[in-house]
């Protein structure tokens, strides 16, 4: 009987945090103790391990155990520390020789039988482990894809406890390590997503009758802009938003690893394709509620919400006015910062989440196209009242506004001969961020609409005659600071799009139109 070591990790948002479980088995008053400021699923544990134990017919220390989990100030929530529980139990029983359980990293919930079960955070908690040196990490089976994404990390999968325990006896298990860390696919987009076929990507060749529109998603998918779109149901505002995502470049490796990480914390990695290479697309619905949209949760479990799933990708909010006021609020601070900082008592959590937010609308309630056939019957105030949902804040801080019409059957055949696909658009968007990344090297920004305002002004400042169109918009009041540093970013985007080394009257002209948009 004796004191045995283990380490697993805590997760705070996500970001990994090492824990130190130790276990003591030694004389006293029969029973089993945790302490180290437990959530009431990790207290559980103590069932589930006996249990598992039991079951996999190991003897369970009949005396006096307590289980130390460190630090003791660091919050532990969720059923992710049972396997390291259970071989520190172990290991102070003398069933597993202590030095084998003192490197590796042990993550996994433990099934009454046994069987080690898949859990949340696998990835960010492997990224803190390789940060930490730590070599070997033993996970669930089902983790093992996930986890085998991290370069520098031997991965040890397990689906029953009988097999880890083998495996800590004579190093013999009867899977084989996972060798981490395979790339993330890379290079130009050809408009499909990698590793799916080209047919299941939505093409932008299916939306005819909007060249205006396909414009504006062209260059918010090269600059990293916002998007609004206004008109009637049936013009295409769904499927333009549908079809951003496509258009822009693939992750590059790191940003796949914090993209895939939020969604490991979240539940949503697939099992298939863990690692998530192309940019994500969320779309809640009007009902979402201030919590599934920016994050939040109840009993000390922090969950990350829409706008951090759509982290490096697209935020799409349909019917945008029908959402509830405080929804659309509070995204005003994520598309300042790009992160999103949630506060409860135990503490706060900061979640990344810098994405592009594309906004669509039906020009009144009724919702009706305004024809001879089907009239709307609105008034000027309604109308007026429902896009006003959308407060005057909000919409500062979308830079491209467009209405989006109805277009007649000649325009629609007309406008076949001129729609490209995907892949065409998306090989322009790729040069122009091409551009944009050799100019903003040495920086942290990555895309035109990442760069601040004092960067904008100084070593990016335009000259004075491309200025001109934006001085006199703010003689007439028609643009405020906000708008004035968002239309120069755009400006910088229109001209990587058109070659040009830096923006010209006509490429600020025109940001300024596409920012001032909607009526």
């Amino acid at each position: 009987m004796a004191v045995a070591r283990t380490r697993c990790v805590a997760l705070v948002g996500v970001t990994g945090r090492m824990v130190e479980v130790e276990a003591d088995v030694g004389p006293g008053v029969a029973g089993t103790h945790f302490i180290g400021l437990l959530d009431t699923a990790t207290s559980e544990a103590r069932g589930r391990v006996r249990s598992a134990l039991i079951n996999s017919r190991f003897a369970w220390p009949d005396t006096r155990i307590t289980v130390s989990l460190f630090p003791a100030s660091l919050p532990k929530r969720g059923s992710i520390f049972d396997l390291a529980i259970a071989v520190a139990v172990l290991g102070a029983a003398g069933a597993v020789p202590a030095h084998r359980i003192a490197d590796p990293l042990f993550l996994g919930e433990l099934g009454l039988d046994g069987g080690v079960r898949p859990v949340r955070g696998v990835l960010p908690a492997v990224l803190a482990a390789a940060e930490a040196g730590i070599g070997t990490v033993v996970v669930p089976a089902r983790n093992a894809a996930e986890a085998a994404l991290v370069p520098g990390v031997t991965v040890l999968p397990v689906a029953r406890l009988g097999e880890l325990v083998r495996w800590l006896r004579t190093g013999d298990p009867n899977r084989p390590p996972i060798a981490a860390g395979p790339s993330a696919p890379s290079g130009p987009s050809t408009g499909a997503a990698d590793g799916y076929p080209a047919e299941s990507v939505p093409d932008m060749r299916d939306v005819a009758g909007q060249p205006l529109a396909r414009r504006a998603l062209e260059v918010c998918a090269a600059g990293g802009h916002n998007l609004w779109m206004v008109g009637p149901p049936g013009t295409g505002k769904t499927m333009l938003a549908e079809r951003l995502p496509a258009l822009l470049p693939p992750l590059g490796r790191e940003e796949a690893l914090q993209v895939s990480a939020i969604h490991s914390v979240a539940g949503t990695l697939p099992a298939g394709r863990p690692l998530l290479a192309r940019p994500p697309f969320m779309a809640p619905h009007h009902s979402a509620t201030v919590a599934s949209v920016v994050g939040g949760g109840s009993g000390g479990t922090v969950r990350p919400g829409a706008v951090s799933l759509a982290h490096r990708g697209v935020l799409f909010l349909d019917e945008a006015p029908e959402f509830a006021a405080s929804v659309l609020e509070s995204l005003r601070q994520p598309l300042e910062s790009g992160t999103v900082t949630i506060a409860r008592a135990s503490g706060t959590i900061t979640f990344p989440a810098r994405f592009m937010l594309v906004l669509a609308a039906n020009p009144c309630p009724c919702g009706r196209p305004g024809t001879p056939r089907e009239p709307c019957r609105c008034t000027p105030g309604a109308r007026r009242r429902y896009l006003a949902r959308l407060s005057g804040p909000l919409l500062d801080r979308i830079d491209v506004k467009v209405r989006v019409g109805r277009a007649t059957r000649a325009e629609l055949l007309a406008d076949r001969h001129f729609a490209e696909s995907t892949e065409v658009v998306a090989r322009r968007v790729l040069l122009a961020r091409e551009r944009a990344a050799g100019r903003l090297a040495g920086t942290p920004w990555r895309a035109n609409a990442e760069v601040p305002s004092a960067a904008l002004h100084d070593e990016f400042r335009l000259p004075r005659a491309a200025l001109a169109p934006l001085h006199r918009g703010l003689d007439l009041g028609a643009l405020g600071a906000r708008g004035l540093d968002r239309v120069l970013r755009m400006s910088w985007t229109l001209a990587d799009l058109a070659g040009r080394e830096i923006p010209g009257e006509r490429e600020t002209s025109g940001a300024l139109a596409m920012w001032l948009g909607v009526d």
